[in-house]
């Protein structure tokens, strides 16, 4: 099997190269972590590459890339304060309606790549979404001044 992956990762690095990619084929692990926060599934992968560097990424309830560790104490304490958050959360009447916000901007996010990829959009357009995006960051930035803090053992990465 292993033999079989490894002239797979080199058909790929090939064709990858004759795009004008470089290519850099690692030997790791890939991990799977999940757990079940009140009903709802919380789940992680990561990788531990050659060189010790391990990369976190939430892939469930909605993706969220968490980044790159030197160590495993890093990512196990990054995941125990990511659940708690979600513990802490999923208290909340409108942790479901939150999830789902999150997996709609995510969408959001992928339809806007499509759309400045595949159409020439006019100037018009491209103020109106900017005017739109500016609302909703300040209407995240307001609510946060106006929300009472429930979670206090890390500060916000973002806001």
């Amino acid at each position: 099997m292993r033999k079989y992956l490894i002239a797979e990762a080199d058909i790929h690095s090939i064709a990858l190269r004759q795009l004008g990619a470089e290519v850099l084929v690692m030997n790791s692990l890939l991990c799977y972590v999940s757990f079940d926060v009140k009903g709802t599934e919380v789940a992680y992968v990561y990788n531990i590459n050659k060189k010790n560097k391990y990369f976190l990424q939430r892939i469930k309830p909605y993706h969220e890339p968490a980044g790159i560790f030197s160590n495993e104490e890093e990512v196990i304490k990054t995941i125990q304060i990511d659940i708690e958050q979600f513990e802490n959360a999923a208290n909340s009447h409108h942790f479901s309606e939150f999830i789902k916000f999150n997996k709609d901007l995510n969408e959001t996010i992928r339809n806007f790549e499509d759309l400045y990829l595949y159409y020439n959009v006019p100037n018009e357009t491209v103020e109106e979404i900017r005017k739109e995006l500016h609302k909703m960051q300040t209407l995240i930035k307001r609510t946060k001044e106006t929300s009472k803090r429930v979670y206090k053992k890390k500060d916000p990465d973002t806001i």
